[in-house]
């Protein structure tokens, strides 16, 4: 009994002394050795669910999340405010304000949504900070009066209206944006409408044999049969090891095509494209008009092509450590492109490959809000000069020539070294393969050895000169069939000639038969000695004959040499590209089918080729090539330098950029531009026609130049300068 109630004081004093008794004092009291297992002191010290382990740990936990609780609150007062505004804004500024949470038209929002995107980011940093300067003060005061003035004041009046005041006041700008974007889509629609009805008047002219007489090719399965390559198979031509490849690795670069078609301009881009590719850099394409067949080239070779001319490329252009518009076209693009984004026009380089007035009065704004300007010629760029101070400008911006070149893949088939020659192909195999090409086109376009082939690849319209090219070619084949004619007629005599000698011969025969039947033993010697006489007068007669025959066919047949050629003279034939090219101007097409009507023997002479990027086949049979270009002349001629590549004498006007490659009498030969250039032109063709030898020392000649100035090793390294004093070297 003593124990029990000792126990139970023992049990009540430490029940007691717990309430009272500091934590420590209690702790040493009850803790040791000598407090044995199995009291029951011992067994709710060292229980787990103990009442000091629970008012430790349950008493920090609660007091925790009370002290945090006014954080939680005001994270979620400030998300839902974030959303609340968020809807708002959509609604103030949709077009379609029956869609709370609706974008509008798809359009409006793209031009506008940086500006939408940078106001609520603007919009919501000050709500936060407003949520955040209320929390401190919350940490100060009471909380409880802090939330409820919180809810209040975003409940009532005081977020909203901050927001619609904000909204609001650009509204009426804004309103004047998007009018003014719509009216220049609408206008924009309607030139691009314009633009497709012209392109459907070129597809009104039949591709067929039906109306252009002769079509034929293109050659490119024939190429790949024979050469055993094709452009596709190619892996890149960059030298690595070249100052123009390390200058564009790694950088970004934007192309400005202002157009697809299968000329000078677009071509030259699409092969700067693919080089900067080759050599380790970005490129994207930006196309102005997308008319023409380089879509599906530009696809092949993974040039990546902006879907937006306006927006998009501008943010790419300002991303690109530099910008190269290829046309003079291009200023309009330039010119919203540094409204857009002023500091750009010290990353623009602008190829210029036109030489016509039009294009600079299009482009004299922009000419000193570049970085350079860079031209194909010396004539190109004096001329460009001389027009700005006729207009009175004076041209601030540098300027650069970089000549065009001959690609690597029209240099490899013409058997000139370059760098897709491998050990199995090198430029010896390829003159045999392209020796083997010729004889191959030239038996599928009909030609025989004696025709002379006479080529001019461009686009049809009256600058390049096609029609006056036909006329010339109609004054040497009327000739010649003038001089068929009278070769005839000396012919048909020469055989009357002929024939009457030997009507004499025959006669002579008779008599002497019937002398010698009339002939007998008994006859007199009178009669005898009058025969032998008259036999002498005869033979005599027969004689002098035979020698006036013989002096009247040489005289002929000297008469015959002087005006009619040997049997193995050349037949001049004309072949015109390009036809379907978008760039060809239907009326002036007409006007040549219209011209070939009225002369058959011409027609007979002329053979039309499609549009095609695969020329290496066409340069391989032509034997001369002409660039009849009007006006102040070709601006360079790209198709200047490939036909010299293939060992073609060039015929080309006096004037442009084709007297700079041109060299009268070495590498070809040169008239006058206009109708006065069609007498001279006929007399080059016919000279050309009439030597053979000639025409291939001319031929063999011009390729040496360009082996000499244009190939691809040539242009980039002048390239290369350019653009290390356009960009931003870091």
């Amino acid at each position: 009994m003593g124990e029990s109630n000792n126990n139970g004081d023992s049990q009540g004093n430490y029940t007691r002394s717990s309430s009272l008794r500091p934590a420590g004092v209690l702790k040493s009291t009850l803790s040791g050795r000598s407090t044995p297992r199995a009291s029951p002191s011992f067994r709710r010290l060292n229980s787990s669910r103990t009442p000091r382990r629970d008012d430790r740990f349950g008493f920090s936990a609660s007091q925790l999340f009370r002290s945090n609780r006014v954080v939680y609150w005001l994270l979620l007062i400030t998300l839902w405010t974030y959303g609340a505004f968020y809807v708002q804004s959509r609604w103030a500024h949709s077009n379609d304000q029956e869609k709370l949470i609706g974008f509008g038209n798809g359009e409006d929002n793209e031009l506008l949504a940086s500006e939408q995107k940078s106001r609520r980011e603007l919009i919501s940093d000050e709500i936060f900070l407003q949520v955040k300067n209320e929390t401190n003060d919350s940490l100060v005061g009471n909380w409880r009066h802090v939330m409820h003035n919180t809810s209040v004041d975003f409940s009532s009046k005081g977020i909203v209206h901050s927001l619609q005041s904000l909204t609001t006041r650009k509204r009426t700008k804004r309103a004047g944006r998007v009018s003014r974007g719509k009216t220049q889509r609408k206008q924009k629609i309607v030139e691009e409408n314009r633009i497709q009805n012209l392109e459907v008047l070129e597809e009104k002219i039949p591709k067929s044999n039906a109306t252009y007489g002769l079509l034929v090719g293109p050659f490119g399965s024939i190429e790949d049969s024979i050469l055993e390559w094709s452009p596709e198979k190619r892996t890149g031509t960059c030298d690595r090891n070249d100052l123009f490849a390390r200058l564009v690795w790694s950088r970004n670069f934007v192309l400005v095509l202002h157009e697809l078609s299968m000329t000078g301009a677009p071509l030259s881009m699409l092969e700067l494209a693919t080089e900067l590719l080759s050599c380790g850099a970005t490129v994207q394409a930006v196309v102005l008009s997308k008319k023409g067949g380089l879509m599906s080239e530009l696809a092949r070779r993974k040039i990546k092509v902006l879907d937006d001319k306006a927006e998009h490329s501008f943010k790419a252009a300002m991303k690109a450590d530099l910008v190269i518009a290829g046309s003079a076209v291009c200023s309009s693009w330039i010119e919203q492109y540094l409204v857009h984004f002023p500091p750009g026009s010290n990353q623009i380089a602008w190829w210029i490959m036109e030489n016509r007035h039009e294009y600079f009065d299009r482009s004299k704004l922009v000419l000193n809000r570049v970085k350079m300007l860079i031209f194909l010629s010396e004539l190109q760029l004096k001329q460009w000069l001389s027009w700005c101070e006729e207009e009175k400008i004076k041209l601030n911006t540098q300027t650069s020539l970089i000549p065009l070149s001959v690609n690597d893949e029209l240099a490899f088939v013409a058997g000139i070294a370059c760098s897709l020659n491998t050990p199995a192909l090198n430029p010896e195999k390829m003159l045999e393969k392209q020796r083997i090409l010729r004889n191959a086109v030239r038996q599928e376009m009909g030609l025989s050895d004696n025709d002379m082939l006479v080529m001019a690849l461009s686009s049809i319209n009256a600058a390049k000169g096609q029609l006056l090219l036909l006329e010339s070619a109609h004054l040497i084949i009327e000739e010649q069939t003038s001089q068929t004619d009278a070769g005839t007629k000396i012919v048909i005599g020469t055989e009357q000639d002929k024939s009457s000698l030997a009507q004499k011969l025959r006669l002579r025969g008779l008599l002497e038969n019937q002398a010698r039947k009339q002939t007998s033993g008994g006859q007199n010697l009178s009669y005898k000695s009058r025969l032998h006489r008259k036999d002498q007068r005869t033979e005599h007669t027969i004689s002098i004959n035979r020698k006036e025959t013989i002096e009247s066919v040489a005289s002929h047949a000297d008469r015959k040499i002087k005006s009619v050629p040997e049997l193995h003279r050349q037949n001049p034939k004309i072949l015109i590209g390009s036809v379907g090219s978008k760039s060809n101007k239907v009326l002036y097409v007409k006007e040549m089918l219209r011209f070939l009507s009225q002369h058959a023997s011409l027609s007979k002479s002329v053979l039309w080729t499609p549009a095609t990027t695969r020329v290496a086949s066409l340069y391989s049979a032509a034997d001369v090539y002409v660039i009849n270009s009007q006006g102040i002349g070709e601006t360079f001629g790209r198709v200047t330098i490939e036909a010299m590549a293939f060992g073609l004498p060039v015929l080309g006007t006096d004037a442009g950029g084709t007297k700079e490659i041109v060299e009268r009498n070495v590498t070809g030969l040169l008239h006058p531009a206009g109708k006065q250039g069609n007498k001279v032109l006929a007399e080059n063709l016919r000279f050309l026609l009439e030597n053979p030898v000639a025409r291939r020392e001319m031929g063999a000649r011009g390729r040496e130049k360009v082996e000499k100035m244009y190939l691809k090793r040539h242009m980039y390294k002048i390239f290369f300068e350019v653009l290390f004093k356009c960009m931003r070297i870091k």
